[in-house]
Order: structure tokens, then sequence, then C-alpha cells
């Protein structure tokens, strides 16, 4: 460690520290721009120019190593001169559009100004002009000449995002930030350059000139869509969801969030919304009153589990609903005396119950491992935020391989990182791959392999890489979880596992995954044994069905085919946000988003995270566990007497564990008992969704929909069909 004396304070930090991180330390406040704790350092805003003793010229904080016994001024009249000429000099060009600009009362720029600008200009000169950009659908460039090229957003692409859309060309006042080749900013990550441009030059296109920053109320939530539970702050003018940010949490997603994250509220003001339930009558769909609605399926499952018993009713629910949502869905069923419950809709195998499938590590520890082999995974695009941090990882010198089909990674920037090592196959052929590796680390370590296989020189080369370094991991992916050898692959993954240190788990698809596991969201064999998995209700043969929270047509593996399905059941109840199942379903029962709702959330790494709604229901929308609590009233079955959303939680995870950050780690295990079956079985490829087609709300977001992701996604999928 190193002492320096800051504004006259003793300041320890490490070797090698800046001048800036010794303030930080302190809190002491240096005037900045292009300096950002999570990027590199570029140096060249030069607003942190501080009076360093017995260095001739003011000194910029960001890029000035600490040395022992170093002397530091920040409020000199030494400092503030430098920093007042700075600024002087970035406001020669800058437009006097404060009163238009979708950045006024949150530009770091206007807020610096105020402190450290003139009140009036010695240049009289025209200001420069920098013609617009159109970069895609997410990100506007329409007023460049605010920029102040910080190259926050060219660092950001570099280094986080690990794609390089944006880089300055020119020099002097002719310098300006653009895609260079004229394309657009594709990255899923993307929104993030809005929120670390210090000024109005990059905002986001849908929120543009929808309302000034402190009109706004914010307000705390959780991400519904992947596994990571990236914190929110959801910003709200008349009862209407305007804008989502990150709310900064070192330990699941830093400062970052994903574009599906960021826009995906567009969804929930769309005209797809179901705002009062709905009841097919003669083919044509009627607006009725939720008592109407409520006691017509009432009736319906009493009569069908009278007439074919309970066993003919089942609940398909997505694992994008929340914990209490899910909970009173399983005791539904099983107080009705069915065990036909599942979350798993996507999944090809269904094995027994053998513990709560997770990461197998923490998600902070993705940032530093040394070594990783992720399977089955589009990493970069089914878990954008664990792919940046996976992606630091790698910067740092971390040996990524792979074990993955030729379509996704096809070309060498498919995960914007570098892949040392990859062995390409066809999905059936992962299971083998795997036994291929443990094959080459038997012989490397001499013992008995776990299954019969080839050491191949790929083969070799990871299972070299998995003994080498100290932090490792072994990912399986979306792929990898649904895959009719699921089992098989998990079995092989922990032998590897254990031969050479690395913790084992899955990266989860949905926001709920582990939480739905938690909560017996799936067949158990209990209450009433004999329950049918998602793969069997999604073939037919239930007289009725409820569907909670997803449309099994793009939610499910059965895909087109599991219309024609459920349209044979006597009974169809859709519990969506949205318009959706129109042509199956007898019944439509307005549900709450995660905005309009209180809940909870189990990420991948089975931190609880609850979160209140933020906004009031639209129309007649209810939400869904107090729509589930009335339908068990009204079918006479004991146990659902919740008050709140909380009861239900309390409820669940009874007084020991109320207030609980994470689940108990006894519940939560990747170990299996299953054997090894490598031959090649159940659908050719696993059934996994796309980025912005993954759940009800990114498919119903315009922006996202018109992005180039989601338009290559549609031509795969037409020229597939």
């Amino acid at each position: 460690m190193i002492e320096i004396e800051l504004d006259g304070k003793k300041v320890e930090v490490a070797e090698g520290s800046m001048v800036m991180h010794a303030a930080d330390k302190v809190g002491t406040y240096i005037p900045h721009f292009c300096y950002h704790k999570k990027l590199s350092i570029a140096a060249n805003c030069r607003m942190c120019l501080v009076d360093v003793e017995k260095m001739p010229k003011p000194m910029p904080a960001c890029a000035t190593p600490v040395s022992q016994g170093m002397i530091v001024r920040t409020k000199s009249d030494k400092a503030i001169k430098a920093q007042k000429s700075v600024m002087e000099f970035l406001l020669i060009n800058h437009p006097l559009d404060c009163p238009i600009c979708d950045q006024g009362g949150e530009c770091l720029l206007q807020d610096l100004a105020v402190g450290y600008g003139a009140s009036t200009s010695r240049y009289e000169e025209e200001k420069r002009v920098v013609f617009r950009k159109e970069v895609g659908p997410l990100i506007s460039m329409e007023e460049m000449t605010r920029c102040i090229h910080c190259t926050r957003c060219i660092r950001f692409g570099q280094e986080v995002a690990g794609v390089m859309e944006l880089g300055m060309i020119h020099r002097g006042e002719h310098a300006e930030i653009t895609t260079v080749a004229g394309g657009t900013i594709d990255s899923e990550l993307s929104g993030n350059m809005i929120d670390i441009c210090p000024v109005g030059a990059l905002t986001s296109k849908p929120f543009r000139y929808s309302a000034r920053t402190w009109e706004l109320s914010r307000r705390k939530s959780i991400s519904p869509h992947d596994a990571t539970g990236a914190n929110l702050v959801v910003q709200v003018k008349n009862n209407k969801v305007l804008r989502v940010v990150p709310l900064e949490n070192e330990e699941v997603n830093e400062c970052w969030i994903a574009d599906r994250d960021r826009f995906s509220y567009e969804a929930l003001n769309s005209d797809e919304r179901l705002t009062s339930p709905m009841l097919k009558q003669g083919g044509e769909w009627k607006a009725v009153d939720w008592q109407t609605a409520l006691e017509y399926v009432a009736n319906g499952l009493k009569q069908i589990k009278a007439g074919h018993g309970p066993q003919s009713i089942g609940t398909l629910a997505s694992p994008h609903s929340t914990l209490e949502e899910l909970y009173l869905a399983a005791a539904l069923m099983r107080a009705l005396g069915s065990d036909n419950i599942d979350t798993r809709l996507r999944h090809a195998e269904f094995p027994a119950f053998e513990g709560v499938r997770y990461l197998g590590t923490s998600i902070a520890s993705l940032s530093q491992l040394q070594r990783v082999l992720v399977v089955g995974s589009n990493l970069r695009k089914d878990h954008p935020l664990f792919a940046q941090r996976i992606r630091q990882s790698a910067r740092a010198g971390c040996a990524v391989s792979a074990i993955n089909s030729v379509v996704e990674l096809a070309s060498p920037d498919a995960w914007a990182m570098p892949v040392a090592n990859a062995l390409l196959t066809a999905p059936g052929g992962w299971a083998q791959a795997l036994a291929d590796v443990a094959v080459a680390l038997a012989a490397e370590k001499g013992v008995a392999a776990p299954a019969a296989g080839n050491a191949t020189d790929a083969a070799k080369a990871i299972a070299r890489s998995l003994l080498g370094g100290e932090r490792k991991a072994i990912l399986l992916g979306n792929a990898a979880a649904h895959h009719a050898r699921a089992s098989s692959l998990l079995a092989l993954a922990n032998w590897i596992g254990a031969q050479t240190g690395a913790t084992v788990g899955y990266l989860t698809e949905a926001a709920n995954t582990v939480g739905a596991q938690l909560v017996g969201a799936f067949p158990r064999g209990d209450a009433a044994p004999g329950g049918l998995n998602a793969g069997q209700m999604l073939a037919g043969g239930l007289k009725a069905v409820l569907l909670l929270n997803n449309e099994p047509e793009f939610d499910s593996a059965a895909g087109a085919s599991a219309k024609a399905a459920l349209g044979q059941a006597d009974m169809v109840v859709t519990l969506s946000p949205f318009k959706a199942n129109l042509d199956f379903s007898d019944v439509l029962l307005p549900i709450a988003p995660f905005t309009e709702t209180p809940g909870t959330f189990v990420n991948a790494e089975g931190r609880v995270q609850g979160f209140h709604a933020v906004v009031k229901p639209l129309g007649e929308t209810r939400p869904a566990w107090k729509v589930l609590r009335v339908l068990a009233n009204l079918l006479d079955l004991p146990g659902f007497e919740f008050e709140s959303s909380q009861d239900v939680l309390d409820h669940m995870r009874g007084a020991q564990h109320a207030g609980a950050t994470h689940v108990p780690s006894g519940k939560l295990s990747n170990a299996t008992s299953a054997g090894i079956d490598l031959a090649e079985s159940g659908p050719a490829v696993p059934a996994v969704a796309s980025i912005y087609q993954l759940d009800g709300l990114v498919r119903r977001a315009s922006s996202l929909q018109m992005t180039a992701d989601a338009r290559n996604a549609a031509n795969l999928k037409g020229a597939a069909a």
C-alpha cells in the first residue's frame, strides 16, 4: 500500500492506483467526463486536472499514478483554474440546446458547467456542426454536435460489449464518433452507451421526447427476463412506464443491463394488452366481468373433475412468473388432486427431481474465472450479462472453451470474446463430445473414464485447459438443459468437474427457473402419483388446461403443434397480460406484468429478490397470485386464505427463512445419480428461444423487434419453415 496526502487527508491505496482512485476512496469528488470506473483510462477530456506538488503543470487525476508521499490538492486555485479552462474549451462548440435536450436534468456537462463554466463565452466564432447518424431502433444519434469526444461509448463497445461498433474518425474540430462504415449498433448491451454518455449525444430512441427527467418517479424492480436477476430502476409518469435504467448491484448486474431489460417496457403500453376478462362465445370473444369469468372457470373445472377425474386437469406455467404465482398454481393443482403442473416447457427430458439446479457458483465469480467450459449455449445472446462477466475474465487471461453446434459458433466473434478451444458438433453429439473430453482427462490423470470415447485433439486441448488454473467452471447452457440427453450431459460435466476442481452449474433460462424448482412447479409424485410433465401435456389428452403467462406456440418445445393439441381440450384458460392464445383458448384472464404486481424472483445463483408494483394495474388487470387465490376459493379448496403476496411468500418459506436473501445452500444441488447414455435421441435441435423471443414482453416490444438480432431470428425461422 502507498500513502499519499489528498486535500490534507492521509489516504492509503494500492500500488498502481491513480489519484482518482484515492479520491474515490475518501469520497472526494473530482470533476470528470471520460473516466468511468468500469472502463479503461483514456485521459482525453482533461476535466480532472489536479494540483500535484512538485509538478510544474496540473495533472489528470484519472491517469496520474500515486507515489509514496505524493501531495495532491483538488481544490487549490491552480486546480480550479485548470478545470475552468478545460470547461471553457468544451463549451466552445457545444450547442445551446439544453431546453430541448433529452439529457437535460441528468447531464454531467450541464451540472459541471454550473460550477466550472463562465456566464458568457469569449468566443464569437460559428460553432461546428456534426451531422446525425442512423444506427438502429434503440439509440438516437440525432445531435452528435453535442459530443465532447470522451470516447466512453467506444471503450464500452471494445471492453464490455466486446464489439467495437463505434469509433472516432478525423482529427481536431473535424473529429466525430461514428460507426465508420455506416452500419447499425447491434450489440445486445448497446443501451448502456446511453447511460454512460455524459452529454446528450447518445439518447434513447424509444424514450425520446416522452418526458423530462424531473417529471419521472423512480421505483426499484427486478428484470423478468433471463436468470441474471438484473436490478432495475423503472421510471414512471402518469401511471405509465416510460423508461427503464440499471440499478447498480456489483454482485448481480454491476451497473449494466441488457437491451431486453431496458426496452421491453414498450410491450406494457402496447395495443396487445388484455385489459378485461374475456369469454369465447359462438367463436367470438366477449368482454365480461371478473365474477362471470372466474365462475365460468370454476364451474368448468368442477364438471371436468367430476366427469374425467382430476388427472384430466393440468397447468403449464412460465418460469418467468413470480415465486408466489408458481407456488399458488402448483398448490391449486394439488388441491384439486392433480400433479399435472410444469414450467419446463422447452425441455425434451424430464428426469426425477434430485435438487434445485442452479449456477453452481456466484454470478460475481464469473468475472474472476481462469478456465471455463461452456456447453450448449449461445452465450452472448442467451445470457448477455453473464457473457460480459466471462468476457472480463477472458480479457484478464481466462481460457474459454466451448462444446457447441457449428451454427452458434459460426463466426470467430460469435461470443465477442476469444474462444481458446472449441469442439463443434451437432447437438446430438454433445454427450459424446463431453465423453471424449472425459477420456482425454482420464488419460492425463491415469484414472478410468466414465464412458467410452475418443480423445481427439480438440478434446485433449479442452482437458488440458481445465487442468490448469485455479478458478474454473463448467457451465451448461439453455440448449444443454433442454437437451434430450440433459441428464447424461450433467453426469459427464460433474465427473469432469470433480477431476479438475471446476464448479458445475446451469446458466438457467428464465427469471425464475430456480424459483420454479424451489416451489415444486413440476410433477412430484407425492400428492397425486402419475403427474404429466410439460411434454406429455403439450402432446394433448388433457380436458382442462390452465396456461399461466405463456404462449405454448412460442414458449414450448412443441411449437406450432401445441395449438392443435391444446385445441382438443374441453376448456383452455389463459392467464396473461396480453391477448394471447386466441385460437384455442376459451377464457382469457388479464394478469399483471412485473411492473403491476409485487413478487419475488430467484436468480441463477439462488439470490432471492423481491420487488413491488411500480404502477397501478391497467384496466381490469389483476395480479396472478390474487386470481389464483380467488379461483381456489370458488373451488372451495382449503388453505388459500392469503391477503397479500407477502402472506404467500411467508407461508411458502416458513418463519425460519423469512427475510433470507439466498436460497439455503442445502436445497441447491447439481448432483445427479443418472447414468450416462451416449446414444443420439430426441429432437435434432433443442428448443431454445432467440434473444428477443424469450417471453411475451420482449416479443411485443416494437423497438426490440426491429433490431438486427430479431430480424435475423425471423429470417432463420422463415428459412426453416
